[in-house]
Order: structure tokens, then sequence, then C-alpha cells
């Protein structure tokens, strides 16, 4: 993220672009006499890691990341880029490469901290552990493990009963 600030009147004038945009503002004031300020960042951008045609290379990677889909409620990222909302619980699995920065940026931390509601309001946590346990289970008895398999059904019947 790149921010411009502009000393031409009265007022500074923030933008506040990517790496593409600014690029292309930078490009675009360089031709007027009152870009000599911005020389210093064009100069910067130039020397950036990304040289040979980045925008190619940067706009597939969006392009990909827009594409990803989730299997459980159809929202791709970027119906959930346009909307703000995700589709279901499976989201946060789904793009949790993508959403973790933006979770820590917004909250300053990515795992739940405060309170839960009373009577166990945390219905997906446990349900998301018993497919988790129940995956386990089948593994240990496939691999004929039935110590394992037992302890495993052992947690399985106590989060059921709860």
């Amino acid at each position: 993220m790149f921010h411009i600030t502009e000393l031409t009147g009265d007022k500074p004038e923030e933008h506040h672009f990517c790496d593409f945009h600014a690029r292309e503002y930078l490009n675009e004031s360089s031709h007027s006499s009152d870009s000599v300020s911005s020389d210093g960042l064009a100069a910067a951008l130039a020397d950036s890691p990304v040289k040979k045609n980045p925008m190619t290379k940067l706009a597939a990677e969006l392009q990909a990341i827009d594409q990803q889909i989730c299997p459980v409620c159809g929202i791709s990222f970027y119906d959930f880029r346009n909307r703000g909302r995700l589709g279901c619980a499976n989201d946060y699995d789904c793009f949790a490469k993508q959403l973790e920065p933006l979770i820590t940026s917004i909250h300053g931390a990515n795992s739940h901290v405060g309170k839960s509601p009373a009577g166990g309001g945390c219905q997906a946590c446990g349900s998301s552990q018993l497919i988790k346990l129940r995956r386990d289970l089948d593994i240990a008895v496939s691999e004929e493990n039935y110590e394992q398999a037992s302890k495993i059904r052992d947690e399985i019947k106590k989060i059921e009963n709860s």
C-alpha cells in the first residue's frame, strides 16, 4: 500500500494506492510540471522487486484469489470482497490465508479471547470437532489401532452427551 500526499494547493491531498494504481498515478502525474515530489516515489516503485511486467503477475494472482469458491455455500472471494460478508462458517477455513491478515488488523488477534454464550453457544465448534474425531476414528480402525480407536470413541460420546 502506498500513501501519497500532494502539497499542491492550500490543503494537502492524500491518496492511498495499491502498487498497481500507485504506478499508474505516478505515470500520469509525471507528465505534469508539478510532479517533482513524486519522482522519489516513482524511483522507489521502479526499484521494487517486481520489475518485469508486474501488472500481469499481480493481476493474475488477484484473479486467482478472487476465483476461489467455497465448496459448501458457493461464495467466491470476489463476492466476499464486494459484499463484505461471508456465506457460511466454512469460508473461514476456505479463505483462511486471505482472511487472517484482515481479521488480525481489525481485531488485533486471530483467535477468540472473549466470553462465550451460556449453554454452549459454540455448536459449530463441537460439530467440527466431531467430524475430525470421526475421521480419526476411521483411520485408527483402518490401521487396526483399536486402543486409540476406543479413546477416540470415548471422546466422541463425551461430546455428543454434553
